[in-house]
């Protein structure tokens, strides 16, 4: 993705780990992100950053998702 610096195949595989979600589809199957992702991906970036794992990430992102 050009504007996140991160490659196609780590954006799908934040997508199947279910760290970031698809708002919705192209008729030809093309994934489509809303505008939230990129705050998601920049959150991901730091954690990792910072040596977490992406299970670690995940659970981190759910608790914040849970206290909002």
């Amino acid at each position: 993705m050009q504007y996140t610096g991160l490659s196609r195949q780590t954006v799908h595989n934040y997508t199947l780990a279910g760290l970031i979600y698809e708002a919705r589809r192209t008729p030809s199957g093309h994934r489509l992100y809303d505008e939230s992702v990129f705050d998601r991906l920049e959150q991901i970036k730091i954690l990792q950053s910072k040596n977490y794992t992406l299970f670690q990430i995940k659970k981190i992102l759910e608790q914040q998702k849970n206290n909002a």
